[in-house]
This record gives structure tokens, C-alpha cells and sequence, in this order.
């Protein structure tokens, strides 16, 4: 994906019929009203400012509810304000996100007119039985259909799905990714479910008819749905909730995997697992280097060093990191030059693709 600077335009809850039971937009997007045009415009000005590099896009995304479930005349004039930057040149295009049953061949006309290049489409789970009982009121044939009719029209389409929801298993929610893969996507969004303060998922939780998973567990799980998508070759843009006000573990997460830097943790996972492999396929017994690039540092250390202190007490194995000008995904043990990519091939055949033909 290119990078683009992104201009965020919350329309919380409105256009979406349904009260899905995990959700609470005003508490995630921590905006309780719809903007009215003033604010709209004041928002994507101060944003604009912000924006110190002119050579990166600039993209105003209308994010929260379902956009395209607004009554028309509302969204057009939504879509006729951002239209407004795009013709003096301040911005480069609008992206939407909404729900899989609420796209058609009408509502991606107006779309394709007031020029929205990106549609997000908030899928969640593949499994039919889970969004039935997460109250999602659509079924998993429209996915299927609406992601076929945004490609027709030459709209890039992204995927957003959940893990750990109410009903969910390992194998459904592989299967959730397997499925979105099919589809081949532009990009996915993946979110470990959290249990949000006044949601249905909370009374469920604190019936004990929910259980959310550990933190642990959801990191185990959100490393192969990571894999399965690198893969496939599709990015994933977003991995975890962005931390807010109110999305911490002093707001309004009741319960759940959250962690401020949880892509981190998942990356750290799938490097520390990476190195394992090495080490037994090197046979390495003794202290080594491991060289890398830079930005991978984070990731083979591990939160705390916990993947460094791993090393230690499993195999009593020292690893000394050097920085070099390298490839991301590259890494150097003791002159032999390895590639995450063989891993990740490695990894879903063996742990991924089992679990893909059972399901």
C-alpha cells in the first residue's frame, strides 16, 4: 500500500440498522454526534495543516457506521464537501467504509462520481452461525457479492474482520481469513474482539456466557491469520485497536486482548518462532550474531526482551544483534542469510494449511 496521509471523518452508528453486539461507536471512535458542515470543513482544514510532506496524498476517510446506509441527500452532502478538496487540490481521493449489505450497483454509481477510490467493507467473521450470533443482520453470500460488484467497478476494496467473537473458534476464525484471501482484497484490517462498557457483549461476559480470549491466545491466533494473509500477499494496514481516550485499559475495555502495541507483540511472535527455526535448522549451539536491519530490531528483541530471554533459558544461547544495511525480512544468522518469506511458507504449510482442510 502507498503511503497516504489520512483525514478521519467519524459518522458514528448512523446509517447501520443493526446493534451489532460487540459494538459501541461512540465509545470507540470517542465522537458521540455526526459533524454538521462547519465542522467537517474546520476538520479536514486543521488536518490539512498538519501535514508538513505535500508530496504524500492526503485522503479523507468517512470511517464509523455505515456510510453508505446514510439517507442519500446526507451522504451526498458529505461526499460533496470532501469533492469540494479534491477540486481545489487539496486532497486526492475519499475512502468509505460501510457493510457488506449496503453496497449496490446504485449507491457505487454515486460513489464512482464523487470520485471515492477505497470502500472498507466491515465483514467480521465468514462463519454464518457467528454473525447470527453477533447480531450482524446479514448473511455471508452478500460478501461475496458486494466485493465482487466493487471490483467490477475498478474501486479498491478492503476487508475488515474480528477475532475472538462471541461464537468464534480457531478453525472459524481461520476460516474468516481464508475466505477473505479468496476474495482477494486490497487490503484487510484485523481486530482482536474487546468487550466495550454497555454492549450487549458485556452483559454476555458478566453472565459468563461470554469469554473473551487472553491476551495470549489472541496473539497466538492473530500470528497465523498474519501469516495466512502474508501468504496470500495481501497487507494488512491495521492490526489491533488504535489506542484513544477511551480505548485503553483505563476507559471503556471491559474485558479482552488489548495492548497498545499489539501488531508488535504478533510480529515479535512470528520472530521468535523465525529464529527457533534457524537455530535448529543451523544447528547452532553456541552465542551468535544475528544481523538485520534496523527497523526489525523491536521485533527480535521482543516486548520486554522476552524473546531474547527466551533464547536464554531454552538453549542458553546469547544473540547479539548488528544492524546492516539490509531488506526488511532479512535477516543474517552467523553469515548465513535467511528470509521470512521461506519462513512464512514454511509456517502455513505445516501449521496453516491443515487446519484450512479441515474447516
Amino acid at each position: 500500500m502507498n503511503k497516504c496521509n489520512i483525514i478521519p471523518i467519524f459518522v458514528p452508528h448512523m446509517g447501520c440498522p443493526h446493534d451489532c453486539i460487540f459494538c459501541n461507536q461512540r465509545k470507540i471512535t470517542n465522537f458521540k454526534d455526526a459533524l454538521d458542515e462547519f465542522d467537517i470543513r474546520k476538520n479536514i482544514e486543521n488536518y490539512i495543516s498538519y501535514f508538513k510532506n505535500k508530496t504524500i496524498p492526503i485522503e479523507i476517510a468517512f470511517y464509523g457506521g455505515s456510510f453508505t446506509g446514510l439517507d442519500k441527500n446526507l451522504m451526498i452532502s458529505y461526499l460533496e464537501i470532501a469533492n469540494d478538496y479534491i477540486d481545489r487540490g487539496f486532497v486526492n481521493s475519499i475512502r468509505i467504509s460501510t457493510r457488506p449489505d449496503y453496497i449496490s450497483k446504485e449507491i457505487l454509481d454515486i460513489l464512482i462520481k464523487y470520485k471515492v477510490q477505497t470502500i472498507e467493507l466491515g465483514v467480521q467473521s465468514m462463519t454464518q452461525s457467528t454473525l447470527d450470533l453477533n447480531n450482524r443482520g446479514h448473511n455471508v453470500e452478500c460478501v461475496y457479492e458486494s466485493s465482487s460488484l466493487i471490483k467490477k467497478y475498478k474501486i479498491k476494496l478492503g476487508l475488515q474482520m474480528m477475532v475472538g467473537l462471541y461464537g468464534d473458534t480457531i478453525d472459524t476464525v481461520i476460516n474468516t481469513a481464508f475466505e477473505l484471501c479468496k476474495i482477494k482484497p486490497d487490503f484487510v484490517r484485523v481486530y482482536p474482539t474487546l468487550t466495550i462498557r454497555d454492549t450487549e457483549l458485556e452483559r454476555l461476559y458478566y453472565s459468563k456466557e461470554y469469554m473473551p480470549m487472553s491476551l495470549e491466545d489472541s496473539i497466538y491466533l492473530c500470528k497465523h491469520i498474519y501469516i495466512l494473509f502474508k501468504y496470500y500477499s495481501i497487507p494488512i494496514i491495521r492490526l489491533g485497536l488504535q489506542s484513544s481516550d477511551n480505548i485503553s485499559e483505563d476507559g471503556d475495555v471491559v474485558a479482552g486482548p488489548y495492548h497498545p502495541a499489539f501488531r508488535e507483540l504478533v510480529e515479535s511472535s512470528i520472530y521468535k518462532d523465525f529464529i527457533e527455526y534457524y537455530i535448529s535448522f543451523f544447528d547452532i549451539k553456541n552465542d551468535f550474531i544475528l544481523e538485520c536491519n534496523n527497523s526489525e530490531i523491536s521485533k527480535i528483541i521482543g516486548n520486554k526482551r522476552l524473546n531474547i530471554k527466551y533464547f536464554k533459558e531454552k538453549y542458553n544461547i546469547n544473540i547479539r544483534i548488528k544492524t546492516l544495511t539490509l531488506e526488511k525480512n532479512i535477516l543474517i544468522f552467523n553469515k548465513n542469510i535467511v528470509y521470512i518469506n521461506d519462513f512464512i511458507d514454511y509456517y502455513f504449510n505445516k501449521n496453516i494449511l491443515r487446519r484450512i482442510d479441515e474447516t
